[in-house]
């Protein structure tokens, strides 16, 4: 099982890629980029974040806090 620092560095790193990916959307919103190859691979980049960080989270379900 993984010590709260483990969780605390790979959420951080999780949250840091998701924030990325959200912040790049974003900025091609901002330019009025929102089709295209550069706007397909940005919301891929954005939704698989998600999907890691969300699964990262529901595996530390039930997980020990003092560990």
């Amino acid at each position: 099982m993984a010590s709260i620092d483990d969780f605390r560095i790979e959420s951080h790193e999780l949250l840091m890629e998701l924030d990325a990916a959200t912040m790049r959307m974003m900025m091609l919103v901002s330019s009025k980029c929102v089709s295209g190859p550069e706007w397909v691979a940005a919301t891929k980049r954005q939704h698989d974040a998600y999907d890691h960080w969300d699964a990262f989270i529901n595996s530390a379900v039930g997980m020990d806090p003092d560990s």
